[in-house]
């Protein structure tokens, strides 16, 4: 009887036991795992380095009021750069592609310096595989493959993707020089794999 006692407690703590690892094992895999099947859209405006103006006969509401009423027109687009945009420069650009069969890729990636000086990373029409912790990397290499190429020398780690899809804005840091970089590499760190790459070219 002491015998059949014993195997049920240690049958329900091996159950419990299972059950305690489970839990964070489940929580390890979906955090791998759900990426994949989930995507992150973001649309951010070029904004930086703009001065708002109002017409000297209008309010601040008022010209609020237009804005709205124009930005609620359903129009065709014919040409995407902001006054933004147009007042910086584009020091170098280039088209994601790619890294293999499953991690895909597109988009156009610019290095643009303000007016005043600093630098902004844009990704526009963007769309990349998802996966767990990706990062937006700029690396010297023109078009890195695998780890060790993106983290050769000079790297910059820009930080977490803000989503896998629309357009994003990624400030670069003052120190660094946008003429050492050769590539935009969408980076998943956790398992030190490329899952996309825009070579980048100098601005004609």
């Amino acid at each position: 009887m002491f015998r059949r006692i014993f195997s049920a407690r240690r049958g329900r703590l091996l159950l419990a036991a299972g059950v305690v690892l489970a839990i964070p094992v489940a929580a390890i895999a979906w955090w791998l795992g759900s990426p994949l099947f989930i995507n992150r859209t973001v649309d951010e405006q070029f904004e930086f380095g703009g001065t708002r103006f109002t017409p000297s006969e209008m309010s601040a509401t008022e010209v609020d009021a237009v804005m709205a009423a124009a930005a609620a027109v359903d129009v065709p687009m014919l040409e995407s750069m902001t006054a933004e945009m147009a007042a910086a420069a584009v020091v170098k650009s280039g088209q994601f592609h790619d890294a293999d069969s499953f991690h895909k890729g597109s988009g156009k990636a610019t290095i643009y310096q303000l007016p005043d000086g600093a630098r902004v990373l844009r990704l526009e029409d963007f769309r990349v595989t998802n996966g767990p912790d990706l990062h937006v990397v700029l690396s010297p290499h023109p078009d890195p493959s695998n780890r060790d190429d993106v983290t050769v020398e000079g790297y910059v780690d820009l930080g977490s993707l803000k989503g896998n899809i629309g357009n994003q804005n990624y400030v670069l840091p003052d120190a660094d020089d946008p003429a050492t970089f050769g590539s935009v590499v969408i980076y998943c760190k956790p398992f030190r794999v490329v899952f996309s790459v825009a070579p980048l070219s100098d601005s004609n």
